[in-house]
């Protein structure tokens, strides 16, 4: 898995990079467009069709993302209620299929409002920080790991710790610190509510928080 994901992030870098270098061949930097920028350089040099050809397929890509996305979404919100992190009630998987078919439910439901009621750039940049976010607290926590939990199996040791997670932190809060003041007010409520059912709820009922108790009585 560590090698597929390297290897996998390695040839997306020389892709990204090998267009760009396309792109910019093709047109002046100035004169990229910052909604489709590759399927504008078509049009510009008067290959319409091609432009065309570019965008459906970004429009499949998306597509495929986002359903990738709300997949994951009631994965982790089944796991979060498997562990008592939430209510156990989006625990419950389909008698038939197998799957966390409330949780994927809701996830469609809030998807499908956000993206009718919230424009296109907000999302980006709350998926932006979040992600970026995401990114730095396991950075944080790979050093921290290493310290209070020497002993635990590591199938993959990340190479260069503490030095790498380090420079992955300061790269993440780099990021973030771009984004503007409303992206951050958003996430920071959204942390709150986050917190707040933890504190209240998922504290309380975690199987670990269980598994403690009963080890002292």
């Amino acid at each position: 898995m560590p090698l597929g994901l390297l290897g996998t992030l390695g040839i997306c870098t020389v892709l990204y990079i090998a267009v760009c270098l396309v792109v910019t061949g093709m047109v002046r930097y100035t004169d990229l467009s910052e909604g489709d920028a590759v399927a504008q350089v078509f049009r510009q040099v008067g290959l319409g069709w091609a432009g065309v050809l570019i965008g459906l397929a970004a429009v499949a890509g998306l597509s495929s993302v986002i359903l990738v996305d709300i997949v994951a979404m009631g994965r982790i919100g089944f796991a979060l209620a498997r562990d008592g992190l939430l209510p156990p009630v989006f625990s419950r998987v389909h008698p038939r299929f197998g799957t966390p078919v409330l949780m994927t439910s809701l996830t469609v439901a809030g998807v499908a409002v956000m993206a009718a009621l919230v424009p296109l750039s907000t999302l980006a940049e709350m998926v932006s920080i979040g992600t970026l976010f995401a990114f730095l607290v396991v950075s944080i926590a790979v050093p921290v790991l290493r310290r209070t939990r020497p002993d635990m199996p590591r199938p993959f040791r990340t190479p260069l710790s503490p030095v790498l997670p380090i420079v992955s932190g300061v790269c993440c809060v780099a990021l973030m610190s771009s984004l503007a003041v409303d992206t951050w007010l958003r996430f920071l409520v959204w942390l709150a509510v986050g917190l707040a059912v933890y504190f209240f709820y998922g504290r309380r009922h975690a199987r670990s928080a269980e598994s403690s108790e009963r080890a002292v009585t």
